[in-house]
């Protein structure tokens, strides 16, 4: 077995295997939450990476040649680590990809009035990664990010359309309109929004473009593979999927399968620390 591994420090990766499973329903993928040690979104580059790293290891042991942090602040903290220092060492065949630079570029010709906004955990707003990301490819853009501390806990405690989750989400994009009134594209800079999208929808202005990460990371993972055929040619072909969490399996699955919108059977993987 040589699956795709998917990882997050949560459930909201789950909103890309979704689209992953869509797009690619002939491989074997796995997908490992961090659930014990969740949220990543307010933890400090160090620990972050020291976690990401861990899940990385665990992933290659477990046979997969290719590992995507479906995790926004693990791709803003751990990722160019990893591939920079980490993976020489481990295996120069393998390989760990992020969600953040294919939303940067398939977010950078959207923008009609250059104006683009990203909505994320502090953690990822804190790392700059999105601002980065698009100085380097998009230098002309102006990009203005909104931390949204609240909302991954309105999703995993099921508050999608709770008194809570209208307050904070109106909130957050009031803020976010009134320091940067020209925006017209916004990123949901989390893989956790998506399930927030009828109130996001609902207080966002008009004529807003907004953006999902699921189906940009799986539309860049394919072309990835058709630029890789060495590393398509690697991953095995047995249409299923299995899930790891560090959290009690029940918890996960009751939760998971609110993401995915299937059932799910998580087998639980123990953490020293």
């Amino acid at each position: 077995m040589s699956p795709i591994a998917v990882f997050d420090s949560g459930y909201g990766g789950l909103t890309v295997l979704r689209h992953l499973l869509k797009a690619f329903p002939q491989y074997d993928f796995i997908y490992y939450g961090d659930n014990a040690r969740a949220p990543y979104g307010n933890r400090s580059f160090d620990v972050v990476y020291q976690y990401t790293l861990e899940a990385v290891k665990m992933l290659f042991d477990m046979g997969s040649p290719l590992v995507i942090l479906a995790c926004n602040t693990a791709s803003a903290k751990a990722l160019r680590t990893i591939q920079q220092v980490d993976l020489p060492k481990m295996d120069a065949g393998k390989r760990v990809l992020g969600v953040i630079r294919p939303s940067v570029e398939s977010v950078g010709a959207m923008s009609s009035t250059g104006n683009v906004a990203v909505l994320g955990t502090i953690g990822t707003v804190m790392s700059e990664s999105y601002p980065i990301e698009f100085r380097k490819l998009f230098p002309e853009l102006k990009v203005v990010q909104e931390a949204c501390p609240m909302w991954v806990s309105l999703v995993e405690n099921d508050e999608l359309d709770s008194e809570g989750a209208h307050y904070f989400v109106k909130k957050d994009l009031q803020r976010l309109f009134e320091r940067a009134p020209l925006t017209d594209t916004v990123i949901l800079g989390c893989t956790h929004y998506p399930l927030l999208l009828p109130v996001i929808e609902r207080y966002l202005p008009p004529k807003i473009r907004l953006v999902s990460q699921g189906p940009i990371v799986a539309a860049s993972l394919a072309d990835y593979l058709r630029r890789h055929p060495e590393m398509e040619q690697r991953i095995s072909r047995g249409a299923s999927v299995k899930f790891y969490t560090s959290e009690y399996p029940g918890r996960f699955n009751q939760a998971a399968t609110t993401f995915l919108g299937s059932d799910v059977n998580a087998r639980h993987i123990k953490h020293d620390c």
